[in-house]
């Protein structure tokens, strides 16, 4: 089978590749399992050391990569080569704190000796999104390789190279043969992948309904698995916000990466005394925003990553217009191939698409309440819990609030993020698991107690 690759700012065909056939999948999978053992007994500073170069690759072919994602994805160059140099950073991170991670934790008990023990289980399946398609990857691979255990990786469809500059990137590095692979294959082969009895765990990022299939697979073969699905983030704005920081920090939360990030702002719940005040000036500045060639550094805003996204996206918004949501921005599809120009709908209640599903790309709901409490009450009217930021000249107040959001990750005063020092995952239907800081280091590992009587 076929896939091509299209580029979103140009329509035209970027790259054309034919899927793995079982004989080349074989190959990975027995090549992997034979890794694993001389990889996990590794010890840890070499690991560190080689996941150093790793990074030290990424910075190396930097811009190379970022022609990449731009030509594949639409990412703005600037937002590229940020993105590569946050992996890069991210592998200098695991390889300076696993050892801290991973150390022995005694534990007091009756006993002469009794700790906890942290080993790793073999080989990890991920299946990777294309909205950043090397800082989702690195998310879960520097950990993952710091701890002992080897990966493969099926990534969308749409970013191929970007899948197999990474593999190069860890193969100059030194990384064994056999601890990594790109697998080129389609969702059904994936499946199959994952019922391998070589593979011993699973991690997702994507859609609700992608990660529903691989975490019922992963159940019916009782294997691990980590789920970071989709966001519909509260962007709080209490009556007391910093109108200038909070605007900043609202368009950059809801139109970077062309609005096409699950901890993304999309629901801007405002307090009624500064909403008009908010709103006004929210529009001002989306308005200045420039959708054009992500290549150019005077572009602001991407194009979305595939027209069919585009196509999904308007039809949300011309639903919840039809329902009464007051179009202020925008709204309408760019004369691009997959371009949408940053948008704004106001009066959006419950009811509408833009109130109880994710818009995954540049367009912001706003949500106007009486006061606090409601604010709260209808950030957390939601079937997802995957981020939410609160806008306040109060910290106390701030954190008081984000406490009460049902959410992975609350921030106060700044934009949500994923930061390799933090735990990074959702609760309800945005998933469950963590990626990212100890806790995403130990979600791929056998927590062993070891009793000595």
């Amino acid at each position: 089978m076929t896939v091509e690759t299209i580029n979103p700012a140009t329509g035209k065909i970027e790259y054309t590749l034919e899927l793995m056939d079982a004989a080349a999948i074989e190959a990975i999978l027995a090549a992997s399992a034979s890794a694993f053992p001389q990889w996990s007994a590794r010890p840890l500073p070499e690991r560190g050391d080689l996941l150093r170069k790793v990074g030290a690759q990424l910075r190396i072919r930097r811009d190379d990569i970022q022609k990449i994602m731009t030509a594949e994805m639409g990412k703005l160059r600037k937002e590229a080569l940020a993105e590569i140099d946050k992996c890069a950073d991210a592998c200098d991170y695991y390889a300076e704190h696993a050892a801290v991670y991973l150390e022995d934790q005694p534990i007091a008990t009756e006993a002469s000796s009794s700790y906890v023990r942290f080993e790793p289980i073999g080989c990890v399946l991920a299946v990777m999104p294309w909205n950043f398609p090397i800082w989702q990857v690195f998310r879960f691979l520097a950990p993952a390789l710091m701890a002992g255990n080897v990966a493969v990786l099926k990534h969308a469809s749409n970013v191929p190279r970007c899948a197999d500059v990474i593999a190069e990137a860890l193969r100059d590095a030194g990384i064994p043969p056999g601890v990594f692979a790109a697998l080129h294959i389609d969702n059904d082969q994936a499946a199959d992948v994952l019922r391998d009895k070589r593979v011993a765990a699973v991690t997702l990022t994507g859609s609700e309904r992608a990660g529903r299939s691989i975490a019922a697979n992963a159940g019916d073969q009782l294997k691990k698995c980590v789920m970071e699905l989709g966001g519909s983030d509260a962007f709080v704005v209490l009556e007391d916000a910093d109108l200038d920081k909070t605007v900043a920090g609202a368009v950059a939360s809801r139109f970077g990466n062309a609005g096409q990030t699950c901890i993304a702002a999309k629901r801007f719940i405002v307090v009624e005394g500064i909403a008009d005040a908010f709103v006004q000036r929210f529009v001002e500045a989306a308005a200045r925003l420039e959708l054009g060639d992500p290549q150019d550094e005077a572009t602001t805003l991407a194009p979305m990553a595939r027209q069919d996204l585009r196509d999904e996206l308007h039809k949300q918004v011309q639903a919840s217009i039809a329902r009464g949501a007051k179009p202020l921005l925008g709204c309408e599809p760019s004369a691009s191939y997959a371009g949408y120009p940053a948008s704004i709908l106001d009066a959006v209640v419950p009811g509408m698409p833009a109130y109880e599903e994710e818009l995954f790309g540049p367009v912001a709901s706003i949500l106007r309440v009486a006061d606090e409490a409601e604010a709260v009450r209808v950030a957390n009217d939601t079937t997802f819990g995957l981020g939410g930021s609160v806008w306040t000249g109060d910290r106390e107040r701030g954190n008081r609030v984000a406490r009460q959001l049902q959410c992975g990750a609350a921030f106060v005063n700044a934009v949500v993020k994923s930061d390799a020092r933090l735990p990074f995952g959702g609760t309800k239907r945005s998933g469950f698991g963590r990626e990212l800081a100890e806790h995403g280091i130990h979600e791929f590992m056998n927590i062993k107690s070891v009793y000595v009587a």
